[in-house]
């Protein structure tokens, strides 16, 4: 497996993000189209992407919050390909670009349905916060941070 850093523009992230969308759809339900607002790939200028024997299996990005901290957004890893530890890589690589790009905090917000998701995190030394910004409020999403360096 090797991951890549590319941007927003990448065939193989719009791929996999459409994947996602699809899979949230679902498990979103109605809450979907308010949450994807949210998500629009045109600001997001740092991405990450997993890839086993050339084949795209999950992806991840960061995009600016403000001047210390990043969003994460986009996480997703293939079906075929969930369980075997790909997430924690991506979110590692993700956060690792961050500290570089001279960023000190990732947040991020969840659906409380992403259940597999918010596991990831906080087995990831995330922690829950207060939903911010555009979730201020909202009763079905989870926000998380972790202090990076």
């Amino acid at each position: 497996m090797k991951l890549v850093r590319t941007n927003s523009e990448n065939k193989d992230f719009i791929a996999l993000v459409k994947q996602l969308d699809a899979y949230l759809a679902v498990t979103d339900g109605d809450d979907h189209a308010f949450y994807n607002q949210f998500n629009k790939l045109d600001s997001i200028k740092y991405v990450v992407i997993a890839y086993e024997n050339e084949t795209p299996i999950g992806c991840g990005a960061i995009k600016a919050f403000n001047n210390h901290t990043v969003e994460v957004k986009r996480m997703y890893t293939s079906p075929q390909s969930r369980g075997k530890g790909i997430a924690s890589l991506l979110l590692l690589e993700l956060e690792q670009w961050a500290v570089e790009l001279s960023y000190s905090k990732c947040i991020l917000e969840t659906g409380i349905r992403q259940v597999e998701a918010i596991g990831l995190y906080q087995k990831n030394g995330y922690t829950l916060i207060p939903n911010y910004g555009q979730y201020t409020g909202v009763k079905d999403s989870r926000c998380f941070e972790k202090n990076l360096g």
